[in-house]
């Protein structure tokens, strides 16, 4: 809640929170853009962050991370996430272009 009324007086940003909600809610264009990823996409805030997630991200949040079978790895770092100017398609098509194997959008 905190967090909600420091962004409404503009005392904090969260390039990641700019591309996947408005000033309450979930983006509509979020919801679409996320269900065209064909992959799960799991918000975690710092205070949900598994130990792993922690390690991984320590520092650099806002952040994407993924899981694979050797670890917690960052996939879109914060200049990644800025880049998208807070437009969900463009989250999508930076996704695309760090995956491996272009899984995004194969659904």
């Amino acid at each position: 809640m905190r967090y909600l009324i420091e962004r409404q007086l503009g005392r904090t940003h969260c390039a990641l929170c700019d591309i996947t909600h408005g000033a309450v809610r979930e983006k509509r264009g979020w919801r679409e853009a996320r269900e065209r990823l064909g992959l799960p996409f799991e918000a975690v805030h710092l205070d949900e962050r598994s130990p792993a997630e922690r390690e991984a991200s320590d520092g650099r949040t806002p952040c994407v991370l993924a899981h694979s079978a050797d670890g917690v790895h960052v996939l879109l770092d914060r200049a990644a996430l800025e880049r998208c100017e807070g437009d969900p398609d463009k989250l999508v098509t930076a996704l695309q272009r760090a995956l491996p194997e272009g899984r995004v959008g194969a659904s």
